[in-house]
């Protein structure tokens, strides 16, 4: 990953009511959600829950599609996973067993 996109999501992510929707969203698994489940269970707003989707996909961390009228929402765990990938990139000066207790967990979650 891109220093510059691994900017970008970490600014999507820092935000209350956008990691709120991330984490929604990883719970939801590959089945996601549409727009209406998410604004309804976290209480927001349409407007504002569809300007936070919106910098959401743009940081590559939520994907949709269309599904007639509705727009289901994924998170893409393909950035997140590269994400942590650079952000642990050069972990624990080189000492994999040091790491190991960080990456053990990732993959319980993953």
């Amino acid at each position: 990953m891109e220093k510059k996109l691994a900017l970008t999501a970490l600014s999507a992510l820092g935000h209350e009511q956008r990691l709120d929707i991330f984490r929604y969203l990883v719970k939801a698994g590959p089945d996601g959600a549409v727009a209406g489940e998410i604004a309804a269970a976290l209480h927001a707003l349409p407007n504002t829950l569809s300007a936070n989707l919106s910098v959401l996909s743009q940081a590559r961390l939520v994907a949709s599609e269309r599904e007639g009228r509705n727009i289901r929402y994924h998170a893409d765990m393909e950035t997140m996973q590269s994400l942590l990938g650079f952000l642990m990139e050069d972990c624990c000066g080189g000492d994999a067993s040091l790491c190991a207790p960080a990456f053990d967990a990732l993959k319980r979650c993953c």
